[in-house]
């Protein structure tokens, strides 16, 4: 046996050794090295990542954070150990974007990064509190936010704002050795997925910058949801508590289907489970809501010095589950080479911290912006900009958010959606839901009440007249 392991950690060396090699020469740090190769001795072992039901149990129940309030003094008390961090690695290229998602503006002209920096001001103000900002981003998101972050002074702090994400090779799915394609060779590196936040704090060093400057708890969550501030409830919690990690997690309906869940192994631990990794056959089981009730909200909250220990013991390694994605080498051409890409999600920590816990909230903390007609939402009445930079829904809404579905071949864009929307969002208030299809364009002061589906079949597009009221799928073409 010691023979046969020796013979296998030869070829593992000797397959990885290239992949070292185009990492090191990229400059990418050793404790990447180390994180890739640990997933891809997983992959050469032949696991494809997969988790089934077997493993992947449903969880009945959670604490709930309505139920929290009376961890808000302990919330208080730890606020000035607590540092808000934003992933920030994205680019709107979905929406036909080549800079940073979190610049796009949002509400009143302010972007999601003013908004943020809006929140954390706030936050200072009210409590005393240092409640540092920063942003892991990513090396095409890295200048361009900067720049915008120059423009507010004042949320810097004792330390670094930024520190940037990593990115490793992709892999030939045929023979698994190192992608290459001639044409556009930084399509053969990728992001490793939000798991990479942990080997990026690390060799960085803004985990031990942090630390050094007495910060113990990081709420972490994407700069595109607005919803997920530095709540003193659930920061309580996670103090009062000593926990090492907490995931936040919401109710699934039937638009989470498709999306990741919160399960339980049989040993009892949580962990999380993404579509990636669920067995073709066991797709139905995977997004049955009523089985498995949580999602990830991809807000979670770590204790900085947990997070040390656990790196310490694995030399820089985190032991994440695989998530093996096979795609083309260049998404741009299907016919292009197949690769895998090995990523990890930041969530799935949750099952390496001895004592982690998943919250319960509302949707309140989730208001992700994923396509235009997320935007469309919120550029709208039907949610309201505080002054502290809370985003939130209008109070005759009563909790209801409006559904806003566009066509993505005319309003996909955002200078698509801009075009069609010359004046701003239509008033939606009173909307439960728009839905457009077609090529139509819409004047201002437009009111849209009740169901609305308005269709154009005609490749010429049509109007909606300034001043326009919509009700129950009644269309006012000028």
């Amino acid at each position: 046996m010691p023979h046969a392991d020796a013979a296998a950690d030869a070829e593992l060396e000797r397959r990885f050794a290239p992949f070292a090699a185009r990492m090191r020469a990229g400059g990418v740090a050793d404790v990447v090295v180390a994180n890739f190769r640990h997933q891809y001795a997983r992959l050469l072992a032949g696991e494809t990542g997969y988790v089934d039901g077997s493993v992947a149990g449903p969880v009945d129940g959670v604490p709930d954070a309505a139920a929290l309030a009376g961890y808000r003094a302990a919330g208080a008390a730890a606020l000035d150990r607590a540092v808000v961090l934003k992933l920030n690695g994205g680019l709107g290229t979905s929406m036909g974007l080549s800079g940073p998602k979190s610049l796009i503006p949002v509400k009143a002209g302010l972007s999601f990064l003013d908004i943020i920096v809006q929140q954390v001001l706030a936050l200072r103000a009210a409590t005393g509190a240092r409640v540092p900002l920063v942003w892991m981003n990513s090396f095409a998101t890295q200048s361009p936010t900067r720049a915008a972050l120059a423009l507010h002074p004042a949320v810097a702090s004792d330390v670094p704002a930024d520190f940037v994400q990593n990115r490793v090779p992709k892999v030939r799915a045929a023979d698994l050795a190192p992608a290459e394609w001639p044409a556009d060779p930084e399509k053969t590196w990728c992001p490793p997925g939000h798991g990479d936040l942990y080997p990026a704090l690390v060799a960085s060093g803004m985990l031990d910058r942090l630390l050094a400057a007495g910060y113990e708890i990081a709420f972490v969550s994407n700069a595109d949801n607005l919803g997920a501030t530095l709540d003193l409830d659930l920061l309580g919690y996670m103090a009062a508590e000593d926990l090492p990690f907490m995931m936040e997690v919401a109710d699934r309906t039937e638009a989470d289907r498709k999306g990741g869940h919160l399960a339980r192994r049989p040993d009892g631990r949580l962990i999380l489970r993404e579509v990636a990794q669920c067995p073709p056959d066991e797709i139905d089981a995977f997004q049955d809501i009523a089985r498995y009730r949580y999602f990830n909200t991809n807000s979670i909250w770590i204790h900085l010095p947990a997070l040390h220990a656990v790196m310490a013991r694995g030399g820089g390694v985190i032991d994440l589950p695989l998530i093996r994605n096979r795609k083309p080498v260049d998404p741009a051409r299907l016919d292009s080479p197949t690769v895998y890409q090995l990523e990890t999600a930041m969530g799935a920590a949750i099952a390496v911290f001895d004592g982690a816990r998943a919250v319960r909230v509302s949707r309140d903390r989730f208001r992700p912006v994923k396509t235009t007609s997320d935007l469309l939402g919120l550029w709208s009445d039907a949610y309201v900009l505080h002054a502290d930079g809370r985003l939130a829904l209008h109070p005759d809404r009563a909790g209801e958010i409006p559904i806003v579905a566009l066509d993505d071949r005319h309003f996909g864009l955002l200078h698509d959606l801009e075009a069609r929307f010359p004046a701003g969002a239509p008033s939606l208030i009173g909307c439960r839901r728009l839905r457009v299809t077609g090529d139509v364009r819409f004047g201002g002061g437009v009111v849209v009440e009740g169901d609305v589906d308005l269709v154009n079949p005609d490749p010429e597009p049509r109007f909606v007249p300034d001043g326009a009221r919509l009700r129950g799928g009644a269309a006012a073409w000028g």
